[in-house]
């Protein structure tokens, strides 16, 4: 079958039953469709923002017990928003997800707003988000385009695609009796079945509808991981430990706590642990190390029970969990 099945309207009705019912049957049980909160819903969004599904559950859960709504959000100061969010990385979505929920409070009386224009006059949230909030939360007919829904229809219609191809594609094939179900569909089956270097295409439930059915020649692979090795210096004296905190001036990760790196003079030394670290195109090997503490150092000394309640980087908080200090 060619792509000019788009243009039939009984096709695209075939295709949006057979994706809802593989949708019905196969979906991940994952906590924020069991809601129809606008709130939790925008928090998920932002939180699957370039980090895996697995790792977002449990700081899904940890951020809604302390911020459970927005006016609790937008009450909170950001050490404790941040703080919160330690772990999932790429804070400036921590910060912005803050900013936001101020401004739904001061503009919108604290109501999640139900369509995309007011949305995305929200801090952080872009055409994605907005549409996904808008679609699942308040079941408006508007489509949605992440990666995987991207891969999914330029698969369909067999060849790399422009965004704005890509987007139009989307809005042809959304169903307005479910647009919400449909969406998360969509992104469902790239997640699981049209994945990106070897498609299950003999699980897919639209396969008949695919130009493609297997890889797509045009698609960029993803970018092959560098690797850097990295030391940190991990003091502890009397139930404390000591910590740097970032300047606020920095562009990366302004403000949060993390162990002082150890002098570049020490690569020889064996170090206590040693653990990998990724973050986007970089695998780090970072090496942690005893080494005493220069009476220069600007850092701090920091109770072992108080150290948990900081806003750490992931980094941070994965060294001193293997240390067992948190």
């Amino acid at each position: 079958m060619g792509n000019g099945w788009i243009d039939d309207a009984r096709q695209r009705k075939l295709f949006q039953r057979k994706l809802l019912a593989w949708y019905e049957l196969n979906r991940r049980d994952l906590p924020w469709r069991r809601t129809q909160d606008p709130y939790r819903i925008w928090i998920s969004e932002i939180m699957l923002q370039q980090t895996r599904v697995t790792a977002v559950i449990p700081h899904y859960h940890k951020f809604l017990r302390r911020f459970p709504t927005v006016h609790k959000l937008a009450a909170a100061r950001e050490s404790s928003v941040l703080a919160a969010w330690s772990g999932l990385g790429y804070y400036r979505r921590a910060r912005t997800l803050h900013a936001a929920s101020k401004k739904t409070v001061k503009n919108f009386a604290g109501k999640i707003p139900n369509n995309r224009e007011e949305l995305m006059t929200l801090p952080g949230i872009g055409p994605y988000t907005s549409a996904a909030i808008a679609s699942i939360a308040y079941g408006q007919p508007v489509a949605v385009v992440d990666g995987n829904v991207r891969r999914v229809l330029q698969r369909l219609i067999g060849k790399p695609a422009a965004d704005r191809q890509v987007w139009q594609t989307a809005e042809r094939l959304l169903t307005h009796e479910n647009p919400g179900n449909f969406n998360q569909a969509l992104m469902e089956l790239g997640a699981l079945v049209c994945v990106p270097r070897v498609p299950k295409c003999a699980s897919c439930p639209v396969t008949a509808h695919c130009v493609t059915r297997g890889p797509l020649s045009g698609i960029a692979n993803k970018t092959p991981q560098k690797k850097r090795t990295i030391s940190y210096a991990l003091n502890c004296r009397n139930g404390s430990v000591f910590l740097i905190k970032r300047p606020q001036e920095t562009s990366l990760m302004p403000g949060m706590w993390e162990l002082p790196q150890a002098a570049a003079g020490n690569i020889a030394t064996t170090p206590i642990l040693s653990l990998r670290h990724s973050i986007t195109v970089t695998d780090y090997k970072v090496r942690v190390l005893r080494e005493p503490i220069s009476v220069q150092s600007s850092g701090t000394w920091v109770k072992n029970n108080r150290v948990g309640t900081l806003p750490l980087t992931g980094l941070a908080r994965k060294i001193l969990r293997a240390a067992k200090i948190i």
